[in-house]
């Protein structure tokens, strides 16, 4: 007797035998257990890819692994997602009677019952209506709108400590209230956490490209040289705290984080074409897996180096993470752009200039804002 002898043919009745299974096309045994009766639905299992054998040679189970459910919605447990759904109904729950109520909410947290307080307590509402619908919209990977809740409880903090200062706030329900918004806080990111762990386990993490240039009038044989010293790069990245050389192509990076936290990885050239190229990539384990590029191109007319920085990095938080960054000026897009100026400066004159205007050289986010000029009376 061959060895499918016992398995049912496509079009037959009910399998016979508590183990009976079948072969699907690529020869592994499908399938398990007693299955449901009708030759046509079994030949459909025994193609369908989300039929799997059991872990270590047990019995074979059907799993839903059809193309609406990521592998990294696989990785979390179901507790998890029914806590995931939860804080979207929290978000939904606060968030309406912030927009319809916001004085009462006021006087329940224990807030001065303002117009301008009112009208923030709305503005609180609408944020998390917004978390809420895109917890929910986003399942089976809600990371992004997770973090997005971190973010907010943050907010949320920094507001009730500022309020403890105001002699017309109760305290107590100031108390009351900053407990419960760091509890949930909390786990907010212990969650965030497990979905963006999934992603990345499952090669779905949210990655960023950004690219930006500037023209520095200099040699690209000059431009390079102070580039290639990797030491002299948090002159210009400040961002950037410390860049320790371990061997002529690999260095140590820390690098300042929002909220004055710091990231630490290893970083290898990949490639180096005197005056032309410099490649780099961080090595496995970085806080912040990244990689890029920086290519010295001789501008036309003989009026310097056109230098082109490209960078391809995983956010933290996702596309999310991305958008709270804006809010605290660490967008890494707009952080290239200030380095780049920078990098100008430094090159071609010595140091970062600095003015009344820009107190705090070209970091976007700190400088002063301008108005267009107006005809005179």
């Amino acid at each position: 007797m061959s060895q499918d002898s016992d398995l049912q043919r496509p079009g037959d009745g009910a399998t016979t035998g508590e183990h009976a299974g079948r072969r699907g096309t690529d020869g592994s045994l499908r399938g398990g257990g007693a299955q449901p009766e009708g030759g046509a639905a079994e030949g459909q299992r025994a193609q369908d890819p989300g039929l799997r054998a059991g872990d270590r040679g047990g019995p074979a189970s059907w799993i839903d692994a059809s193309p609406g459910m990521p592998r990294s919605a696989e990785a979390i447990s179901m507790a998890d997602r029914r806590i995931a759904r939860a804080l979207g109904w929290f978000s939904l729950g606060i968030g309406l009677p912030q927009v319809l109520m916001p004085g009462r909410m006021n006087r329940l947290v224990g807030l001065e019952n303002t117009l301008f307080k009112r009208q923030i307590m709305r503005l609180v509402g609408f944020r998390e209506i917004a978390a809420g619908a895109g917890i929910f919209f986003s399942q089976p990977k809600p990371a992004e709108w997770l973090w997005a809740r971190a973010g907010g409880d943050l907010m949320d903090l920094l507001m009730l400590k500022r309020a403890f200062g105001n002699p017309m706030s109760r305290k107590g329900r100031l108390m009351f209230t900053t407990a419960n918004v760091a509890g949930i806080g909390a786990l907010d990111v212990i969650q965030a956490r497990k979905h963006s762990q999934a992603l990345k386990d499952s090669g779905e993490e949210f990655s960023m490209k950004t690219r930006s240039s500037i023209t520095v009038n200099r040699s690209t044989d000059e431009v390079y040289r102070y580039w290639r010293d990797f030491e002299n790069l948090p002159r210009f990245m400040f961002h950037l705290q410390t860049v320790e050389p371990k061997g002529d192509k690999h260095h140590r990076w820390v690098a300042r984080a929002p909220m004055g936290n710091t990231v630490e990885w290893d970083a290898e050239v990949i490639e180096d074409i005197p005056n032309e190229l410099i490649a780099w990539r961080a090595i496995d384990g970085a806080d912040v897996p990244n990689s890029g590029s920086v290519r010295f191109v001789a501008a036309p007319g003989g009026r310097g180096t056109e230098v082109i920085v490209e960078v391809d990095y995983q956010l933290p938080a996702g596309a999310i993470g991305g958008t709270v960054a804006r809010l605290f000026g660490e967008e890494p897009e707009q952080q290239i752009k200030d380095d780049l100026r920078r990098f100008k400066q430094v090159v071609e004159t010595g140091e970062v200039v600095y003015s009344e205007a820009n107190p705090r050289g070209t970091i976007s986010s700190h400088q002063i804002p301008k108005r267009p000029a107006q005809p005179l009376p």
